[in-house]
């Protein structure tokens, strides 16, 4: 089945009125065990898309009440939803009702695997649940929080963090990192410092920018061709070979090798070396009697 596909008369992208939505998806009825086996049957057979819209809609209150349990992300509920509807299409297309289990008990991981996936994306611009342990870290510390009666961070001691570690089998260093991870959330630059005055003032503005102002830019260009233009007037102090061999050995991306140079100018690999060094040397008194 295609998993764009618009079903007649459904709208698998709640807006923000979440009431109308949740209104529209009382009226598909729940199958019986019997109808729910005999559609996907049928579906597993023919892939028409007719059956999948029976089988879809009459799970569409599984995926609301899924979602329910996800709202403390402060993601919006509506993209959620969304969401888990995508994780029900793959798992009507999926599914195998000769494995002898209901529908629901399938697609509810299909529905849980996209609104996590979701979640993980959107929670935090640093990507974050990147192993199988962390994700389960994610999902889990928050509840294991909530049962411990955990209501602020100070509280959680070293051996309470170490009984959280032992219970979701992680390290204590993960549960810290996560735990500060999920205590703050990202900010906006641009939110106002202060929003009960009207100064429109933004954590952006207060953030220095390292990169060199236009003067600065100017003058540097300006150093580098002076430089530039001496070091030109300097090098009519060498002669031609050591022009060529302090270029093939000091100025080339990939220099040429002192066996390469003695080879083609018939002298010794300590004689081309001793020629690159005094040329750096001339070059160098050079530019400072032109500086000067």
């Amino acid at each position: 089945m295609n998993k764009t596909l618009t079903l007649s008369g459904l709208d698998f992208s709640p807006e923000l009125n979440m009431a109308r939505y949740l209104q529209s998806i009382r009226k598909y009825p729940i199958l019986t065990p019997e109808e729910e086996f005999r559609l996907a049957k049928a579906y597993v057979a023919t892939k028409d898309d007719k059956l999948a819209y029976r089988l879809i809609t009459s799970h569409l209150r599984l995926v609301v009440k899924v979602v329910s349990k996800y709202r403390g992300y402060g993601l919006p509920v509506s993209e959620m939803i969304s969401e888990g509807n995508i994780g029900l299409l793959y798992a009507v297309d999926k599914f195998d009702p000769d494995k002898g289990f209901r529908f629901s008990t399938y697609a509810l991981w299909w529905i849980k695997a996209s609104i996590q996936k979701y979640i993980l994306n959107s929670w935090s611009l640093v990507k974050i649940g990147t192993t199988a342990a962390q994700k389960k870290l994610f999902f889990n510390l928050r509840k294991v929080k909530n049962k411990l009666n955990l209501v602020e961070d100070r509280e959680m001691s070293l051996s309470i963090i170490t009984e959280i570690a032992d219970s979701l089998d992680v390290s204590v260093q993960e549960v810290t990192e996560m735990n500060s991870r999920l205590s703050a959330h990202d900010g906006s630059l641009n939110m106002n410092l202060d929003s009960s005055s009207d100064d429109s003032s933004e954590w952006l503005d207060f953030i220095a920018d390292k990169k060199p102002n236009q003067e600065e830019v100017l003058a540097q260009n300006e150093t580098y061709l002076y430089r530039k233009k001496l070091f030109g007037q300097a090098l009519d102090c060498l002669n031609e070979r050591e022009k060529d061999i302090l270029y093939k050995r000091r100025l080339l991306d990939k220099s040429m090798t002192l066996d390469d140079l003695s080879r083609a100018y018939n002298i010794s690999k300590e004689r081309v070396r001793q020629i690159e060094l005094n040329s750096v040397r001339k070059l160098q008194k050079e530019v400072q009697r032109l500086a000067a």
